[in-house]
């Protein structure tokens, strides 16, 4: 007798065996056993233990096989990206935790190409308003009032706008409409000469305007995952600022070709039909997905009767508001620049330069814009804010002491560029992450109703003090609040790192 062949073969048969008990107790703690269990749990002898264990093979063989299929089936249904970033909110890491995925989807792009047209057609008129009022014998309080009066409507539709969004499910085509209605208004305004038919246009351009701003935010944060929130609103406002760049350049080009101010505006309903269209045909939301996939993920649901923001958020917007209280409109730095110039209000020439100037206070927010978002992402979004807050009050402050210096204005005209585009990347990027996303809506149109409050009452006072000749005091006054606000956030900050 071969003893060491024998010996071999007992101790493969013997290992065999024990893989067998080990699969047969496996598979009893399964709920799902297949029936080969069966076989193995008879299998005293050699041969039903070979057989149990080649049923079971192929059994797990076949099973990994369809799950392996359903895998692929539900990646292909539902990508990883987006189901990591719809699970996560304020207070969901999956998150941050997940690895980077692609972002800029096709609902950003349309996001994007909408507040782009549509800037480009509102700083058209913006840029030559100044000179129109004046052709018909409106000052600076005429401007003061126009905006002030716009920015009270504009917040209350943009409360409304946060409101509505959080109880419709679609809230893309609302948002549409009120890129129509901002271009349709906006166009109209060259149709009248009248203070009171120009306050009531331009309110409903801002009415539209403010209107569609939180269900935009809320449909460019459930596009991304939280991660990315400060990149994709530095994007959105790239988009608008590159967009207030080419708008004033056609209009100072309009301008040094004679074209009269009118049939500019006029022109400006094209740009506005386009930020339209590209929302409404490039843009998905998560609405148009089935009920039960928000309900499986385990998201909550919005409770009945008034929603409770969190504490952390308003906080945060009375920070917003008392910098807002310096934050004018910037309609006034082409004033400002164009009386530094010595310009008489007349087309062509000076008013150029002073469109241009305006211009270039665009092109330096839309290059700080992006770069101000992937800096809080990757930092302190709050920090970053409380940098451009400092920044905001220092353009105040150059404003006060040489608001009739070319040189000065030109420098407060470029820093409030990048103020500009920090402040608004960083405090959207902010308030999501502070929202869970089913009060996203509304927690968005109560920031930017705060935000209108705030340039409507800075508006009011900086464009009275200016047409009374007090440029330095209305300055200083926007300074003190600026400093308020750059306070009170940087307390924020110290008890809320």
């Amino acid at each position: 007798m071969n003893w060491p062949a024998a010996w071999t073969e007992l101790g493969g048969a013997w290992k065999k065996l024990r893989r067998v008990a080990a699969l047969r107790k496996r598979l009893a703690e399964s709920p799902d056993a297949p029936a080969s269990a069966n076989l193995a749990r008879r299998g005293h002898g050699r041969f039903f233990a070979l057989r149990a264990l080649a049923l079971e093979t192929r059994d797990a063989s076949l099973a990994q096989g369809r799950r392996d299929a359903l895998t692929e089936q539900s990646r292909s249904d539902h990508p990883p990206r987006i189901i990591r970033h719809m699970n996560a909110d304020a207070t969901d890491p999956v998150g941050r935790s997940a690895p980077p995925q692609r972002w800029i989807t096709r609902t950003v792009l349309g996001i994007v190409l909408a507040t782009f047209f549509s800037d480009v057609g509102h700083e058209m008129a913006t840029a030559v308003l100044p000179f129109y009022l004046a052709t018909i014998g409106l000052g600076p309080a005429g401007l003061g009032l126009i905006e002030g009066v716009a920015d009270f409507f504009v917040s209350l539709s943009k409360l409304g706008g946060g409101v509505l969004g959080h109880r419709v499910r679609r809230k893309k085509p609302w948002a549409s409409l009120g890129y129509l209605v901002t271009a349709t208004a906006t166009a109209a305004i060259a149709l009248v000469g009248t203070l009171g038919a120009i306050v009531s246009l331009r309110t409903t351009a801002w009415i539209g305007r403010g209107f569609r701003s939180p269900l935009r935010d809320y449909l460019l944060a459930d596009a991304v995952p939280p991660t990315h929130f400060g990149r994709a609103y530095g994007l959105e406002r790239a988009g608008d600022m590159l967009g207030a760049v080419v708008g004033p350049l056609i209009a100072a080009g309009a301008i040094g070709l004679g074209l009269g101010f009118r049939d500019l505006i006029i022109w400006t309903f094209v740009p506005g039909v386009i930020a339209a269209g590209a929302l409404f045909f490039l843009a998905r939301e998560r609405g148009d997905r089935p009920i039960e996939t928000a309900e499986q993920a385990g998201e909550a649901r919005p409770a009945v009767g008034l929603p409770q923001l969190p504490r952390a958020f308003w906080m945060f917007l009375i920070v917003v508001m008392l910098f807002g209280l310096g934050d004018f409109s910037r309609t006034f730095l082409i004033w400002i620049a164009a009386r530094s110039l010595g310009a008489d209000f007349s087309t062509g020439g000076v008013l150029s330069v002073a469109v241009l100037l305006y211009a270039g206070h665009n092109l330096v927010a839309a290059l700080a814009a992006y770069p101000a978002g992937h800096a809080g992402d990757r930092r302190s979004k709050r920090g970053i804010l409380a940098l451009g807050y400092v920044l905001g009050v220092v353009v105040n402050l150059l404003l006060a002491i040489g608001s009739g210096s070319i040189a000065l204005v030109a420098l407060a005209i470029a820093l409030s560029g990048i103020y500009i585009s920090i402040e608004e990347t960083l405090e959207k990027a902010v308030a999501a992450e502070l929202l869970p996303r089913h009060l996203r809506s509304l927690g968005f149109g109560i920031l930017a109703c705060g935000n209108a409050v705030g340039d409507m009452v800075s508006s009011v006072y900086v464009g009275l003090l200016i047409q009374a000749g007090q440029d330095a005091i209305a300055f200083t006054i926007a300074a003190v609040f600026g400093g308020l606000g750059t306070f009170a956030i940087w307390r924020l900050i110290k008890s809320r790192p």
